[in-house]
């Protein structure tokens, strides 16, 4: 029977499960401040609990861990980490500094099945949902290497490899978890949510009642083009996403921010941002112009300059809200998916440092 994996379950799901195993629900906090806010990775660090209970609890459950099989670190101090998982699928995760702390950008499948034709991740082919326990273990792994910084993770954006609404259920439990006050205590306004345009996600995620930010990869001011983009705009074309999005604007009071990569000669043109003006007009809305990463084997190329310039200056014309992502990892295959790409062709795993599980904190 395979074991919980505390990583992945709320404060009060732990103290529910201790309670099952006869224990008091105070026991529960105790576990879940150990794995949550102490980084514990063996049940031999809970020093207070008695070792007859601890003996009961290894035996229902575990703390994943994540192996780091590889670390890329760029100029601008971007880390990207390969993470290896159990059943040897890797996933990536990304930190990034900002002048208002860390954020994490982590993973929510192993590949993805959206296919979007500029993106490395769909070339991954989709292997399986990652479970809510390894998401959140993505941000856990990072905390415990900042930890000795005395640095903090206070922003987790899910735009790894994976379509996130795609793995709803994980991705949400995940949410609720990260968010818990006694464990990382990472506010969901601090929390991204990307899509590439799951209708029915973005409308269960509105009535949920979080006030995390929904980012959608738009990539294109009229289904013509993003047909040719992205595929899964023949499901759910611009006449049913854009509503959607209103409803989760309505909802949350928030505005959606809407990504926009910039590929040269193909969607870039001052008509384009002229187009993208009249279909955000009048809506919550925030426009993220994204430089293009380049993707090996790839036959798109990122916008020059000019065209940068220009299509910015359009939408600022027009009164769109919007600014230009620096960029923080093209030395570090910052691109979903580029990393866990190069490991499965390489077809070899490069085993890097990590703490030993069983030792505990100084």
């Amino acid at each position: 029977m395979s074991k919980t994996d505390l990583r992945g379950l709320g404060r009060e799901q732990v103290r529910t499960l201790v309670q099952d195993l006869g224990e008091p629900a105070f026991r529960g906090d105790q576990v879940f401040e150990w794995v949550f806010q102490k980084r514990a990775t063996s049940f031999e660090w809970m020093t207070n609990i008695p070792k007859g209970f601890v003996a009961s609890l290894s035996g229902v459950a575990e703390i994943g861990r994540l192996e780091v099989i590889s670390e890329k670190k760029s100029s601008e101090d971007t880390t990207k980490y390969l993470f290896g998982l159990k059943d040897g699928q890797a996933i990536e995760s990304v930190l990034i500094p900002h002048d208002y702390g860390m954020s994490v950008c982590v993973s929510s499948q192993a590949g993805c099945r959206m296919a979007c034709r500029f993106c490395a991740s769909g070339e991954g082919k989709f292997v399986r949902n990652l479970a809510s326990s390894e998401i959140t273990a993505q941000v856990l792994e990072i905390q415990a290497l900042l930890d000795v910084q005395n640095a903090r993770v206070s922003r987790v954006d899910f735009m790894g490899t994976g379509e996130p609404l795609d793995n709803y259920d994980n991705v949400l439990q995940s949410i609720r978890v990260l968010s818990e006050p006694r464990g990382l205590g990472i506010g969901m306004r601090k929390m991204t949510v990307s899509t590439c345009g799951i209708v029915p996600g973005i409308r269960r995620l509105a009535g949920e009642g979080l006030q995390v930010t929904l980012s959608v990869s738009l990539h294109a001011p009229d289904n013509a083009l993003r047909d040719v983009i992205m595929p899964v705009n023949k499901r759910y074309p611009l006449e049913e996403l854009l509503p959607a999005c209103d409803e989760y604007a309505k909802s949350t009071g928030r505005r959606v921010t809407y990504e926009y990569v910039l590929i040269g000669g193909l969607n870039d043109g001052a008509e384009h941002a002229r187009k993208l003006s009249r279909l955000l007009r009048g809506r919550l809305a925030h426009v993220n112009l994204i430089p293009l990463n380049p993707v090996l084997g790839s036959r798109f190329e990122r916008s020059g300059p000019e065209a940068v310039r220009v299509f910015s200056r359009e939408l600022q014309k027009s009164g769109i809200a919007g600014t230009m992502r620096k960029e923080m990892g093209s030395q570090v295959d910052a691109a979903c998916g580029q990393l866990r790409r190069r490991h499965v062709d390489a077809g070899r795993r490069q085993v890097g440092k990590r703490p030993d599980p069983g030792t505990k904190p100084g």
